[in-house]
């Protein structure tokens, strides 16, 4: 019989510092003489555990003792062990239909985004529990999750994974749908925005033709970084001075702002580079730019115009919003424009518009302090 013969009996191990792992055995003389193998181990009898280093050595020892059917890795330590991840992965990856998954999302129109994050969270998810025992109940998500926001991983990211194991037991299990998880309440998160000097700073710094018209756009328009790559010619109205938006978040097509200024440059890139289909095309000229090409382009700029905030190129749209609001502009008409299903996600940037506060005069510049 093989020394990692599957048992009745699962090992837990999860992180107790930054210096080591707990490891909880359940009695099992097999299960004993292998942890006694590992350097540096020791028994803590007030808390029954197995003490380890949290160190490569020590993780690759426990992997070379024990087989991961036997092993469930607690949620804190699955989202920051690498080498734990494609142990349990490699030896579970048939467990779980992945491309079941992708069909079943496909087919009820998910972006290729959301299917990429679903099928990443629903594998996470199951190559965490111990594969003898892969049943999906609220007890283990909840487990799960409350594992992950201990890590410090933010509530929607917890929420998205929720509604990806959901999905998954919907659409692919089969099982029942009375199933209720508890989930973190929404973080109220204020959008990160620039102001005009600070976006006219950033896109005076630009000097590459093709990047500052990536950002002129993505400014002017108030795009998301995966609608700006994925711009086509055709998607250029210059009759009516719009910019075509298609499929969007949510799958939707909008119309948007094409500025004067973003039109001439737009006119002057498309002179010198001829782009085909695509309107910034990436290296293969069938293929748009990539997301993070973008991103960077952005970065680089942010740190020559230098611009102290933290802020990635989402903060563009965030800024064109919060403009157009401070210089008048309707909400509602703002919520066309942005592509907001409901008007409550467009009236966050009232939260940040500095048109409002800066006419109110605080309390403490009316007091006589006078002498």
């Amino acid at each position: 019989m093989n020394e990692h013969a599957t048992t009745n009996e699962t090992i837990t191990i999860t992180k107790g510092s930054a210096e080591l792992l707990h490891i909880y055995i359940p009695y099992n003389p097999a299960y004993i003489e292998r942890i006694r193998r590992i350097k540096g181990r020791r028994w803590e009898s007030k808390p029954k555990v197995w003490i380890i280093p949290y160190t490569t050595a020590a993780i690759q020892e426990f992997m070379n003792q024990f087989d991961p059917v036997d092993v469930q890795i607690a949620p804190e330590l699955w989202v920051e062990s690498e080498e734990l991840q494609h142990w349990k992965t490699s030896k579970g990856s048939d467990a779980w239909s992945k491309e079941s998954l992708q069909k079943a999302l496909t087919l009820r129109g998910y972006s290729r985004k959301t299917i990429k994050a679903y099928c990443n969270q629903v594998e996470r998810f199951l190559s965490s529990l111990a594969l003898k025992d892969t049943d999906v109940t609220s007890s283990k998500v909840q487990t799960y999750c409350l594992g992950l926001l201990e890590q410090g991983i933010s509530h929607s990211s917890v929420n998205q994974t929720i509604s990806a194991i959901r999905f998954y037991c919907k659409h692919v299990l089969h099982h029942p749908t009375d199933i209720q998880y508890i989930r973190p309440k929404k973080q109220i998160k204020l959008p990160k925005v620039m102001s005009e000097k600070e976006v006219a700073q950033l896109l005076k710094s630009v000097t590459n033709l093709k990047h500052k018209t990536i950002l002129f756009l993505t400014y002017s328009s108030g795009l998301r970084v995966g609608e700006v790559v994925r711009l086509q010619c055709s998607d250029l109205d210059i009759e009516r001075q719009t910019l075509i938006v298609r499929q969007g978040k949510g799958q939707k097509d909008r119309r948007t702002l094409l500025s004067n200024l973003a039109w001439e440059i737009v006119q002057e890139y498309i002179t010198e580079y001829r782009p085909n289909r695509w309107l910034f095309p990436g290296q293969s000229s069938d293929r748009h730019l990539t997301e993070r090409s973008v991103q960077k382009v952005f970065e680089e700029a942010r740190q020559r115009a230098c611009i102290v905030k933290k802020v990635s190129i989402h903060a563009l749209r965030h800024s064109f919003a919060t403009h157009l609001l401070e210089n008048g502009t309707d909400l509602r008409y703002i919520q066309e424009l942005l592509g907001h299903t409901s008007a409550r996600t467009t009236q966050r940037y009232t939260h940040v518009s500095m048109k409002n506060i800066q006419r109110i005069q605080s309390p403490l510049d009316r007091l006589d302090l006078g002498e």
